[in-house]
């Protein structure tokens, strides 16, 4: 089609539009169809200590982490502590069948089993196992230490070091409560998605710290009803958790948070694919 061939007129974004030439209305038609597109985007499911709850598979364990990559989720949280000697270790409590994690050694700790047999997972073994896919993101929650604010501190230090060494900067996401190993996973590293998850701080002080975003429990932003959208004009993203009922998936999805974290991943897929 020569440049100066008359055209039909054209109504795009509701505009006439004479004489386009055919590049320029590819362009239109491409941008158009990305804004179609993120007008749309699904939120995304991110399973609560791996998949464990259908599968009968022990939390923050290697086997519910490769259920949560085998349903294809967009990520799998684990809870992290430091051992009494500087070895990262998943186990949600405190206490791991009996020891104090903070206060026991990793090989005093591989006395104990998870209840399919495993050892308790390194950090370390945990992300190279996630390595070895590249579609469901790690979600690193950071204990808060019962020591000391420094012990806090020194385990973002070696978490930030351990995923770098690893080169997994791409996978990995950091959630903590502690505010202060926010900002430090936030200092040592100015990429990586950092998000709180205590639920004291507004967006805007959120936006301040230069944060990806809030990670609260489900009635927190029940009771801060505007956060949600002050976080989307803020362009900060939203995550909830643990929803676990039909009726709250529905609600947040409604709301357009950007992930929800559940315990119940099975439902979640059916409910967003209705």
């Amino acid at each position: 089609m020569k440049d100066n061939e008359k055209l039909p007129t054209l109504f795009i974004l509701n505009k006439p539009f004479k004489k386009i030439k055919m590049k320029n209305l590819i362009l239109i038609t491409l941008m158009t169809i990305a804004l179609h597109s993120a007008s749309m985007a699904q939120t995304s499911i991110i399973a609560h200590r791996g998949s464990w709850k259908q599968s009968n598979n022990p939390q923050n364990s290697i086997a519910s982490f490769k259920e949560a990559i085998s349903q294809k989720v967009y990520g799998s949280e684990f809870d992290v502590h430091l051992t009494k000697d500087n070895i990262l270790v998943l186990n949600h409590d405190h206490d791991f069948n009996g020891l104090d994690v903070e206060k026991s050694t990793y090989q005093e700790l591989l006395a104990k089993k998870l209840p399919n047999g495993e050892s308790i997972p390194t950090a370390e073994e945990f992300i190279k196992e996630g390595l070895k896919q590249k579609h469901t993101k790690m979600v690193f929650e950071l204990k808060t230490s019962r020591i000391s604010k420094e012990r806090t501190l020194e385990a973002v230090k070696q978490s930030i070091e351990l995923v770098k060494k690893l080169k997994a900067e791409k996978m990995v996401e950091y959630i903590a409560f502690d505010w202060d190993a926010c900002l430090k996973f936030r200092e040592l590293d100015k990429k990586a998605k950092v998000f709180y998850l205590t639920g004291d701080k507004t967006p805007a002080e959120i936006k301040t710290a230069k944060l990806t975003g809030p990670d609260y429990h489900f009635t927190i932003f029940k009771k801060n009803p505007t956060w949600i959208k002050e976080c989307k004009d803020l362009k900060l993203k939203t995550n909830v958790w643990t929803v676990n009922s039909e009726e709250d998936m529905k609600f947040f999805i409604h709301e357009k948070v950007d992930y929800i974290t559940t315990d119940e991943t099975e439902l979640l897929t059916k409910v967003l694919n209705k």
